[in-house]
């Protein structure tokens, strides 16, 4: 064996900065499982609703093993999701932990994001065999954390933004809403936007479509328990075989760059618009170019399990992945015959774009 090369040595200082990095990401994946555990058990929530407590009355009010929570109560501490008086031996959450951890009505509630994590962790063996063979993994095929995790992660979001910033950012489409207009949502998932949707403008009619069964079944479940399923129906199909014609508005979530041909697929929507209508649809914000920061390390590591395998099931030879970015983008639409498209909103992690 050769000796090592001395002028390939690790700098101390880059290597120490390196190390404490590593030791940060370790505990965050390490406490991500017990976000999720607290979000399944009603910790959080029973956390808020009681007060400062200690661990014991935490686990007399949820009737949890009595260890198990004073353990699960110093690791929420040491992640600063929630405080602890050292006086007293009470932990409390503070209002803004309150939102982001024990509410999921509130549009900053972000705990039931870690189960999208967790599916990942879930789905290694899955994505190392995908890495062995073709690269393809169907939506479907991943562990159901990811279904449940990212209707709980977006709602909040959609629900934040998409009727009070991002439709009165469209061209003329409040209006029509408000007034009656026919909508699709291509890739609906679990039919959260719909229903937002349908909540908002009581005289427009909605239809979503996702070739997942599973989603659409979930669908039309959420929109039965939120009264809205006289105006708001779901089908199983794809992105370029859903059907009808004469929309008023298309939506299209955070799927575009899933797509195996979303040439095809944004054709098929430009030829299911009315004259007048719009395609309204949303992805991640990217870079040029790989960089390091926060926004770019969720969606390319998301991206490696779910989005850029989801493409690679498919046929058409696309795998434009999570940060594929607007230059790619545009491309796709002005291919599919789209003669105007701009960023009509955006939030610290999407863009809201605009197409007819």
């Amino acid at each position: 064996m050769n000796a090592p090369d001395p002028g390939n040595a690790p700098d101390p200082e880059k290597l120490k900065q390196f190390m404490a990095r590593w030791t940060a990401d370790q505990a965050a994946t390490f406490h991500s499982a017990t976000v999720v555990l607290g979000d399944q058990l009603g910790l959080y929530t029973a956390l808020a609703e009681g007060g400062r407590q200690t661990a014991d009355e935490l686990a007399k009010r949820t009737g949890y093993h009595a260890r198990l929570v004073l353990e699960w109560l110093n690791a929420q501490v040491a992640s600063a999701y929630c405080e602890y008086d050292v006086a007293s031996g009470c932990y409390y959450l503070t209002p803004e932990q309150t939102a982001c951890l024990a509410d999921p009505s509130s549009p900053m509630f972000v705990a039931g994001g870690a189960l999208v994590s967790n599916g990942n962790h879930q789905d290694v063996g899955r994505v190392r065999q995908a890495f062995l063979e073709d690269g393809g993994i169907g939506w479907h095929e991943h562990h159901h954390h990811l279904f449940d995790g990212t209707l709980r992660f977006f709602e909040p979001i959609y629900r934040r933004h998409l009727v009070q910033d991002w439709i009165p950012a469209l061209s003329g489409v409040e209006h029509r809403l408000k007034n009656g207009a026919r909508v699709a949502d291509i890739g609906c998932g679990q039919g959260a936007c719909l229903i937002l949707l349908a909540q908002a403008y009581p005289r427009s009619t909605f239809i979503g479509f996702d070739y997942h069964q599973g989603s659409i079944d979930t669908a039309r479940e959420n929109a039965e328990k939120a009264n809205v399923a006289d105006r708001v129906s779901f089908e199983v199909a794809g992105a370029d075989t859903f059907g009808g014609d004469n929309y008023d508005l298309i939506c299209v979530f955070n799927a575009l760059h899933e797509w195996g041909d979303p040439v095809r697929a944004a054709n098929h929507i430009r030829k299911s618009l009315a004259p007048e209508g719009v395609w309204m649809f949303t992805e991640p914000l990217a870079d040029e170019h790989p960089v390091e920061n926060v926004r770019a390390r969720t969606f390319y590591s998301v991206s490696t399990f779910v989005c850029t395998p989801s493409a690679l099931s498919q046929p058409g030879g696309e795998s434009l992945g999570a940060q594929a970015g607007e230059k790619e983008i545009r491309r796709i639409a002005e291919a599919a015959g789209f003669a105007r498209l701009r960023r009509a909103a955006e939030t610290p992690m999407f863009m809201v774009l605009e197409a007819s």
